[in-house]
């Protein structure tokens, strides 16, 4: 048998999958970043009628459709402030693409990339595969990322260093000040700062903020999808948007690894971006609700949690065992370090679910930790 490339030897399953593969059918999933409300109406029609005019049956543009990539302006003009040129942007197949290409495009064999510990799994992984050099960087008490952490992990050997606001998994939100001091250590250091914006809808407390706004360069490249915002993690439908000569190399990959995203996919996602926004709001309030009885119920258990300002996640502080505990009584919960060394002694908590089986939960969460106590 021949042998494996040395990068993906260095990378393994998501604990997030392994975790979710393991329960069994029956238990309360709290483990998946995978909201539960249907995705729009307008926009599942709208690839519907693509399909049936046979406009969906041909690839489309590298970049995506003229009309999808306006879309993706106005999103930007209306939500962030920012204005972008439309052929400053790659529709991608979800935001998982967009963070592949872009850390493609710019990092070098050995060179580092800089990013939140605690964090998603896929900075790491998608470095590895660059052939770069993970440099995680741990969070505050309030899990929220320092800047002054991240400019003082800057090296000359540094690439980039990654953004994710709302955050996946701690639920923290950037404040406006942080925001801008990210901008700024990617304008004074001529480093990359790759923002992963992929929850920025869902904010329940302050408000989102984006670097791009605030660069005075073009050392920010931001990612977004329509995954969490729009309950459309399963059409697969990203963006990436930076300077042109930035977009540029990133196309490159991404004609090669993908040639275009998902023509039915793209229909729907303009209709979502261009359509009725109330869908967006209802979820967002729908999970604030959630979220507020999920931290009611932790404090009764008297675990230790950060509030989460966005997404959908919490993650406690948790006793040693619990989370193996909780998983045999049938509630599926992440470790916390699947996200990265940082993230021991802590679970992530989805309340993607309703709120009488997240109550349920709770429940088997207070049992399994009187059983490990």
């Amino acid at each position: 048998m021949t042998e494996f490339s040395s990068r993906v030897e260095a990378i393994s399953i998501s604990g997030i999958r392994e975790v979710f593969e393991a329960a069994g059918e029956d238990a309360i999933n709290l483990g998946l970043g995978q909201p539960d409300f249907p995705t729009p109406e307008h926009a599942r029609r709208a690839a519907i009628e693509a399909i049936e005019a046979g406009d969906a049956d041909a690839y489309t543009s590298n970049k995506g459709t003229s009309e999808l990539r306006e879309a993706i302006v106005a999103k930007h003009a209306r939500d962030n402030d920012v204005s972008v040129d439309p052929e400053n942007v790659v529709a991608t197949a979800g935001g998982s693409e967009a963070l592949h290409i872009a850390l493609e495009a710019h990092v070098d064999a050995g060179e580092e990339v800089i990013f939140p510990d605690p964090g998603f799994v896929s900075y790491d992984a998608l470095t590895r595969l660059a052939g770069g050099e993970p440099k995680p960087v741990p969070l505050r008490e309030d899990l929220t990322l320092d800047p002054a952490t991240v400019e003082a992990a800057i090296t000359d050997e540094t690439a980039a260093f990654v953004v994710n606001s709302p955050s996946n998994p701690t639920g923290a939100v950037a404040s406006e000040a942080d925001v801008r001091a990210f901008a700024r250590i990617a304008d004074e250091h001529d480093v990359l700062c790759l923002s992963d914006e992929v929850y920025e809808r869902i904010v329940f407390d302050g408000e989102h903020h984006s670097p791009l706004r605030f660069a005075e360069s073009d050392n920010v490249v931001v990612v977004n999808a329509c995954s969490k915002s729009y309950s459309m993690t399963g059409w697969r439908l990203g963006w990436v948007t930076g300077s042109s000569e930035r977009i540029e190399r990133m196309l490159r990959v991404h004609q090669y690894a993908q040639a275009c995203a998902s023509a039915p996919s793209q229909y729907a996602a303009e209709a979502a971006l261009t359509g009725p926004q109330e869908p967006v709001e209802e979820m967002r309030a729908a999970f604030e609700r959630r979220r507020d009885v999920l931290l009611d119920g932790l404090e009764e258990i008297g675990l230790e949690t950060a509030t989460p300002q966005g997404a959908f996640y919490a993650m406690p502080r948790v006793p040693d065992g619990w989370v193996e505990e909780v998983i045999d009584r049938g509630v599926v919960v992440v470790p916390g370090e699947a996200f990265g060394e940082n993230g021991a002694g802590h679970a992530r908590i989805s309340y993607a679910v309703d709120i009488e089986t997240l109550k349920d939960a709770l429940e088997i969460m207070s049992a399994a930790a009187d059983a490990v106590r």
